[in-house]
């Protein structure tokens, strides 16, 4: 199929401390925002439940599940039924003992498109991701669509621009970063404005190097890692949404508030991409010969 303009959506959502709950109120959201017009939607990450990372705990393994599995087989329905493409973030049970934050791509017919598992894994303060997945071993993708090529990366992806050039090349047109990003209560005030406007510069900064748009849906609102009736220690984490749609030179198209859910659509056109990557051609000038210490952890 010829690529062609398609619109985009995607969902800043609040989590409550039940998964079918969420699960459901995640499906009315697509609704709204496919009856909107988007063609692919994006829901933020590990969209399920509250954020479980805030603590180690081996009981919560029994979060994740196959793929496909019982979600991917809910989420593929709706695609079907509303003839759009859904890429959501979910705790994926491999094999015992090996699990992973993957991204399932939902076909318009379905069907599962295909996956991608979370490459770059995190371990700070709220955020003990190493403890629950096993980074990923797909390598950075690109997915057909009936719209054309998309991409998704994961969270903390969002800060290595390797991860961003290697999808783009791949020929995707749109970045999706679902995300579970906010502030620790005690370093909001001295530092929550910077920490925002490096994680927005960081992204729009890939828009522009790869003249692609980029969709970033995060979560919202306070969360104390509520799961099955046990919280996490410490103060919890205020996820501050902020989700956003950035053109190919990196100027917002859409963008949603710090404190409430919303949905957000923009529309991916092909001339714009065509324009902006004429004008600044930095895909022309790349060294490509150039570039082969990138691989090396550190050069000296």
């Amino acid at each position: 199929m010829a690529e062609r303009n398609f619109q985009i959506g995607i969902v800043q959502m609040s989590c409550t401390p039940e998964p079918e709950q969420n699960l459901e109120r995640a499906i009315a959201h697509i609704r709204d925002v496919a009856a909107k017009g988007a063609e692919v939607v994006c829901l933020p990450e590990l969209f399920q439940t509250q954020y479980f990372c805030q603590r180690e705990d081996i009981a919560l393994f029994d979060l994740a599940e196959s793929i496909p599995g019982p979600t991917t087989a809910r989420l593929g329905d709706l695609a079907r039924e509303l003839k759009i493409t859904i890429v959501a973030s979910l705790f994926e049970r491999r094999a015992p003992g090996v699990y992973h934050n993957t991204a399932a791509v939902l076909s318009a017919d379905g069907k599962l498109a295909g996956i991608y598992r979370k490459m770059h894994i995190p371990d700070d303060p709220l955020y003990y991701e190493k403890y629950y997945f096993t980074p990923g071993d797909l390598g950075f993708k690109a997915f057909e669509t009936g719209v054309g090529k998309i991409g998704t990366l994961v969270c903390w992806d969002q800060w290595y621009p390797e991860a961003a050039r290697l999808t783009a090349l791949q020929g995707a047109n749109v970045l999706f970063y679902p995300t579970a990003i906010g502030w620790h209560p005690d370093e909001k005030a001295q530092y929550g404005e910077a920490q925002y406007d490096a994680w927005k510069t960081m992204q729009r900064a890939h828009a522009i190097a790869n003249g692609v748009y980029v969709a970033v849906p995060n979560r919202v609102g306070f969360e104390t890692g509520n799961i099955r009736g046990k919280v996490a220690p410490g103060k919890g984490l205020e996820f501050w949404g902020g989700s956003f749609i950035a053109d190919p030179f990196g100027q917002l198209v859409a963008q949603a508030s710090h404190d409430k859910e919303e949905v957000l659509i923009a529309e991916v056109d092909l001339q714009r991409i065509e324009e902006v990557r004429r004008n600044w051609p930095f895909w022309r000038d790349r060294r490509v010969d150039a570039y082969g210490p990138i691989t090396q952890r550190f050069l000296v």
